[in-house]
């Protein structure tokens, strides 16, 4: 099993260049980003093909468990055109990790301005988690207008939200954290709102079941949800496993 820190990876910095050019907008293609948690390396790609399978575009796997990083390594194998993401990523040694792994852009639960630097001097994409004003500004100031919300329903969910966006009307959020079936449509009504972020469509105790037809259906709802709220922006299909 990998670990979730490391050293800089072979071939140094120009190894974490080979971050691609990334566009923010796949992120509202399917309004919704799976967060995956990986019980084992095994069912990463399985996983995977039951939410693309249902239509998502875009996958957030987060490094909280050891596999987490070679699960990203098989994804990418397999799903080269997915829009993949690496969560959690608390660190520099992470950041190379997945950064080598093949992600196309990475997220934290806060803003760790060594983290944000260290990607903005890669050319890496970030997406960091804020929850006040102040850290709103510092992404500001270092060029970033899209970030995640987080924890956004222990914040005060929509009437946070809606709040904390008022003076920020170029800032472009991705809330997190409580977000599901019952509330995702409320969240994507928010114009500032590009897309959210949800644990139940791929959740650990269902990739522990090894469960991907409840996962593909969960997605599948999910993508519903989205169309219903923002049909203009809902796209479907990706590239296939090979």
């Amino acid at each position: 099993m990998d670990q979730l820190t490391a050293e800089t990876p072979p071939g140094g910095s120009d190894a974490l260049k080979a971050a691609r050019p990334f566009d923010w907008q796949r992120l509202a293609q399917s309004g919704v980003i799976p967060l995956v948690e990986l019980p084992s390396v095994d069912v990463a790609v399985p996983a995977t093909a039951a939410l693309v399978g249902a239509g998502l575009v875009c996958v957030e796997v987060a490094l909280r468990t050891e596999g987490a990083v070679d699960g990203i390594r098989r994804i990418r194998d397999s799903f080269p055109d997915l829009c993949l993401g690496a969560g959690t990523v608390l660190d520099l040694d992470q950041l190379a990790l997945v950064v080598e792994a093949g992600v196309d852009f990475v997220v934290s639960p806060g803003f760790n301005p060594t983290v944000v630097d260290r990607c903005r001097e890669l050319g890496v994409p970030i997406l960091p988690g804020v929850a006040t004003p102040t850290e709103i500004d510092m992404a500001l100031t270092r060029g970033l207008d899209v970030v995640k919300l987080f924890p956004a329903e222990a914040l005060g969910g929509l009437g946070y939200l809606k709040a904390i966006a008022a003076p920020y009307r170029a800032v472009r959020f991705v809330p997190t954290g409580g977000i599901n079936a019952h509330n995702l449509a409320d969240y994507l009504a928010i114009p500032n709102v590009l897309a959210c972020g949800g644990s139940w469509i791929a959740g650990l105790e269902l990739l522990r079941r090894r469960d991907f037809e409840t996962v593909r259906q969960l997605a599948a709802g999910a993508l519903a949800i989205a169309k219903g709220a923002r049909p203009s922006l809902i796209v479907d299909g990706t590239g296939a496993a090979r």
